[in-house]
């Protein structure tokens, strides 16, 4: 290591006294002036990380569904998973060193983590469109070259492409090339092949009008066009090209108050659908012919999707193991349809992408989504070289068949992580091939109605919880409290949970109406404001 360099370019970037963060499920995020010396050492800590497990690394630079003015930046494990969460902590530790620690702290990394300095390095950086984000990359870049590893920039991507292009990096190209066209091509040609098979293609075009938040997702979609079968007309708003990124707009939004996104101009029972403001989260939603809005969340989407895989799984014969797995935050209705009515195990963890990736693992056919609109489905290796052998070798026209879909749904599916272009042409085909309409798909079951709310509180770490965030451990006499509180309504259920951000700890409710949904909501915010110690006025009504 060049210790002079090192002190020279750490000097460029220096950290502001006093600033401390913390790499979260989201990886680092704040204002973006702030993040010129983070950047610089997640360059850094990549090499280390990269020389650590012999493979290339991704660097993001984006703040996905944040405001225009924030940025961060989250580093891509080799298979194109998040951060390992024993580093999550070296980053952590490397992000508030003062300067003249820092070389101190990297060979404590590389002693603890078994990095060989001497191996080589190589480190793929992509970002989105915020206006900070170019220099910020730059930066990453510097962090990069400082400690010899070589660097591929993308330049602007999607975050899913960019988790994409590192797994295929490592595979070897078996999951796929490494560039914008091998995506595009390989989605498309999946995507194409299971149109194709639907009755009702030639007839009518299908049309979809999407919002993309301001961001990336437009870009993106507007390269991948001219790949898409012309049976497929996608109309783009919120392109990025007028307003700000995520303002009034974007999946998040469209979610947290249930309203189309400004800038989209919609007709009764038209399909429209909603990316972030990095592409990896996606909501669908319509108006009826009454006007009312209706959406169609990540419970739904996974509903959707299950339903089509168990439908095929069940004709191939295969006794492949399928399993949805969910967060506290799915809403009640999804849980009992998936479990009493399909027949499918549902297993519920913790709040965090990785958590519901990592437990989907488990099974041969693993799909999850929070109910914000992330998520993917994966295959185990087992039932993919099953799935493929069988599309290839199999005597029965109508197992084969469904073998065949089966395969190109693993090829349309970005497995890596949530990915709102490839959720959508997987939804755009399952409901082509099951002749469903957005109206059909909406009323598979009805949601309870449901509350969200927060309360400010001194410390967020007074509230512990167990069973995958749904009870309460401390303070004491809180989960007793909400356990009567929730028995005075029909059909509900109520947890709280501390924010991973800050001190304040979110309440979820829900009940058969939307007024006992409500009430219910408000009674829990009331009992952690007495009992978890809240700040400032008590909640109102």
């Amino acid at each position: 290591m060049d210790t002079e360099a090192l002190k020279k370019y750490s000097a460029l970037h220096p950290k502001p006294a006093g600033l401390t963060l913390q790499y979260g499920t989201a990886g680092f995020r704040t204002k973006a002036e702030r993040l010129d010396h983070i950047m610089f050492r997640m360059g850094l800590l990549a090499v280390l990380r990269s020389k650590a497990v012999a493979s290339t690394i991704g660097i993001m630079v984006t703040a996905s569904h944040n405001p225009e003015e924030d940025n961060g930046v989250k580093l891509v494990d080799p298979l194109g998973e998040m951060l390992n969460p024993s580093w999550e902590e070296y980053a952590t530790q490397l992000a508030n060193a003062e300067e003249q620690e820092l070389q101190t702290i990297i060979s404590e990394i590389c002693q603890k983590a078994g990095v060989n300095q001497h191996k080589d390095a190589s480190v793929f950086i992509g970002r989105d469109t915020r206006p900070s984000s170019e220099k910020l990359s730059q930066s990453a870049i510097d962090g990069i070259s400082v400690l010899g590893g070589q660097y591929h920039d993308y330049g602007l991507v999607t975050t899913p492409q960019l988790h994409y292009m590192v797994c295929c990096q490592n595979t070897r190209g078996q999951y796929g090339k490494a560039t914008l066209e091998g995506y595009y091509e390989k989605l498309s040609k999946a995507f194409t092949e299971l149109i194709k098979k639907s009755s009702s293609s030639g007839e009518s075009q299908r049309h979809l009008k999407i919002d993309c938040a301001n961001g990336i997702g437009a870009l993106k979609l507007s390269e991948m066009e001219p790949y898409f079968p012309k049976e497929v007309q996608i109309h783009l708003y919120n392109d990025g090209t007028k307003e700000k990124l995520n303002h009034l707009c974007g999946a998040d939004f469209v979610k947290v108050h249930q309203k189309p996104p400004r800038g989209l101009d919609m007709k009764p029972n038209e399909r429209c659908c909603s990316f972030d403001g990095d592409a990896d989260r996606i909501v669908y939603y319509y108006k009826d012919a009454t006007d009312r809005f209706h959406l169609i969340d990540g419970d739904k989407i996974a509903t959707l999707i299950s339903i089509f895989l168990k439908e095929l799984l069940a004709k191939v014969g295969q006794t492949l193991e399928m399993a949805v797995v969910q967060t506290a935050y799915a809403n009640g209705s999804a849980t009992r349809y998936l479990e009493q009515t399909l027949k499918v195990p549902v297993h519920c963890v913790k709040t965090g992408v990785k958590h519901l990736h990592h437990k989907a693992q488990e099974f041969d056919v693993g799909v999850y989504f929070e109910a914000n609109g992330h998520g993917t489905v994966l295959f185990s290796k087992a039932a993919e070289t099953k799935i493929r052998q069988l599309a290839k070798e199999e005597k029965d026209d109508e197992k084969r068949e469904a073998a065949e879909v089966l395969e190109n749904m693993i090829d349309l599916i970005n497995q890596t992580v949530g990915d709102a272009i490839s959720d959508m042409l997987v939804i755009e085909a399952i409901l082509a091939l099951k002749g469903l309409t957005v109206q059909q798909w909406d009323v598979i079951y009805t949601d309870l109605p449901n509350r969200l709310l927060k309360v400010q509180v001194a410390d967020r770490r007074v509230i512990d919880t167990t069973d995958a965030e749904r009870r309460a451990v401390t303070p004491p006499g809180l989960q007793e409290k909400i356990d009567g509180l929730v028995k005075k309504y029909s059909q509900s259920r109520a947890f709280v949970r501390p924010s991973g951000t800050e001190d304040v700890v979110r309440i979820y409710a829900e009940a058969e109406t939307q007024e006992a949904a409500d009430a219910l909501a408000h009674e829990v915010s009331l009992a952690v404001y007495h009992l978890a110690g809240g700040r400032g006025a008590p909640p109102q009504p």
